[in-house]
């Protein structure tokens, strides 16, 4: 078949919102904040988040309770970038944007090498953002070595032959992994499940979680965490 006589309009439907936003003001901080979170780990121990081990440690999710002067400067800097991520993708004016509140929970995690987080996804939550403190090495031997990877399930049932496997971007199907660099925050629908890959190289990994939703004025049915 001559491909050339005919005429097709193509558009990506269902797309999901990824962002990578820099947080400069946040990144200055990172040195303090690696510091209290280490030592906020060690003080814990045993009285950790369920699933924590010897080689992933997770904080209880009160991380935003926290009155450290450093870190809140931080997570308010998080708290920004996921307002001006959620206005990127609404077409809200600036007023409706404002009359929305945040509900949030946010914690932290340290994994070390050998260690990694296993796959999950948040119900009950809209957006996923996760802000990179410090990162270890790359890894010369596993370029996913301590990767943000975010699986795909929405073509899970699709058949694959010659012509849908290499398709072009945005219709791709695969999974989508990010590099966690510090002072950089990735956002992402909540729904989706992600994991961080095993840390194949030296130094830690420490990542600050919030997961959010938004509820406008007068909306009802969504309680309080």
């Amino acid at each position: 078949m001559d491909s050339q006589s005919v005429s097709s309009s193509v558009v990506p439907i269902f797309a999901t919102p990824f962002a990578v936003v820099h947080l400069p003001e946040a990144e200055k901080l990172n040195r303090v904040v690696a510091g209290l979170l280490v030592g906020r780990a060690t003080a814990d121990g045993a009285s950790a988040a369920q699933g924590s081990n010897a080689l992933c440690y997770t904080s209880r999710d009160d991380l935003l309770d926290w009155t450290d002067e450093p870190l809140r400067q931080v997570t308010g800097e998080i708290v920004r970038g996921i307002w001006s991520f959620v206005a990127a993708v609404n077409e809200f004016t600036d007023v409706q944007l404002k009359s929305f509140s945040m509900q949030a929970r946010g914690w932290f995690t340290i994994v070390r090498p050998d260690g990694c987080l296993p796959a999950r996804s948040y119900p009950m939550s809209s957006w996923c953002a996760i802000y990179c403190v410090e990162a270890p090495e790359p890894s010369p031997e596993r370029q996913d070595s301590g990767v943000l990877r975010l699986y795909e399930s929405r073509l899970g049932t699709m058949f694959t032959d010659a012509t849908n496997c290499e398709t072009r971007m945005p219709f791709r199907p695969g999974h989508c992994a990010w590099s966690p660099i510090p002072g950089r925050m990735a956002v992402f629908p909540a729904s989706i499940s992600h994991e961080v890959a095993l840390i194949r190289s030296r130094g830690l990994l420490m990542l600050l979680t919030v997961r959010a939703r938004f509820v406008a004025p007068g909306q009802e049915g969504v309680s309080a965490w």
